[in-house]
């Protein structure tokens, strides 16, 4: 099992969009997916239509360290992609886990519980630094930060979320959990002046150095209606545009959400291409 955790210190940069696109491509691919939804703000948690409904969810997970599926996991409606909603309405997790003696660790301690049930987990967080945001960032194998391709979002991104990691890589040191290493994808990306250097210079920053905390994806994903309006539907991405749309230069959003997949994990690589023979082949259902 491997759990990859979506995070950034600023709000409205597409983590939740993100999570869903790439858990519903990911399930697509017949693998077994676990969604975690840890912000307040609980888009991830509305983003699919639920088949069956858990009585409880994130807060009796951390909260009353509940792992049982038929009492925290919800079944959405796409095959092998399931989800923990955000329900902790009254924001009492991050007192808690201040008060607890393992509050920063026991997320990490939590879902290790669900390795047998599921080959991925991605949790999505909260836009702000937060003890939860911490704890996700903790119990994750690796990390994905998206960013949106403007000048204050790079500014929080190294104030703010490289901020974090480095209290964490202090905090871990007598621990046996590390800080994972982070994939920046650059998220929204359109053909703007602005946008185009803001890109050239987050490359310029964190891709020298091949071992560095952060490397910067080579595939973004690109400003798309598509992806707006697959939002609207509550579809994954690549079910919505498995083809490009005629005329356009941007590659379909399929392809897009495909090869950021490819390029997070090589692994996923081969189950990737037969989902995506598989998605041309049924577009028109797909779409419908």
């Amino acid at each position: 099992m491997q759990v990859y955790t979506v995070l950034s210190t600023k709000g409205g940069v597409g983590k939740s969009t993100t999570c869903a696109h790439l858990g519903g491509l990911l399930a697509d691919a017949s693998l077994r997916v676990l969604l975690i939804d840890l912000d307040n703000q609980p888009t991830l948690s509305s983003y699919y239509q639920l088949e069956a409904e858990a009585p409880g969810g994130t807060y009796e997970l951390i909260a009353l360290n509940q792992t049982a599926s038929e009492q925290v996991v919800s079944r959405t409606v796409i095959s092998g992609l399931d989800i923990v909603v955000s329900n902790d309405y009254h924001a009492q997790l991050p007192q808690l886990l201040l008060a607890a003696p393992d509050g920063r660790f026991r997320l990490s301690n939590l879902i290790r519980q669900f390795e047998s049930r599921y080959d991925v987990v991605i949790l999505d967080t909260q836009g702000a630094r937060s003890i939860v945001l911490e704890a996700a960032v903790l119990a994750a194998d690796h990390a994905l930060s998206p960013i949106t391709p403007e000048l204050l979002s790079a500014r929080e991104f190294i104030r703010g979320t490289l901020g974090m990691l480095e209290e964490l890589e202090v905090l871990t040191q007598y621990t046996n959990l590390v800080v994972p290493k982070v994939s920046l994808l650059i998220n929204r990306l359109d053909e703007t002046r602005d946008a185009r250097e803001v890109s050239a210079g987050l490359y310029q920053m964190f891709s020298a150095d091949t071992d560095a905390r952060v490397q910067v994806m080579s595939a973004p994903l690109r400003h798309l209606t598509a992806f707006r309006q697959a939002a609207a539907l509550g579809q994954p991405i690549h079910r919505f545009e498995p083809t490009k749309p005629a005329g356009r230069k941007s590659p379909a959003g399929a392809d897009q959400i495909r090869a950021v997949a490819m390029e997070l994990n090589p692994e996923w690589c081969p189950l990737l291409q037969v989902e995506a023979n598989q998605t041309v082949g049924g577009a028109s259902d797909a779409i419908h």
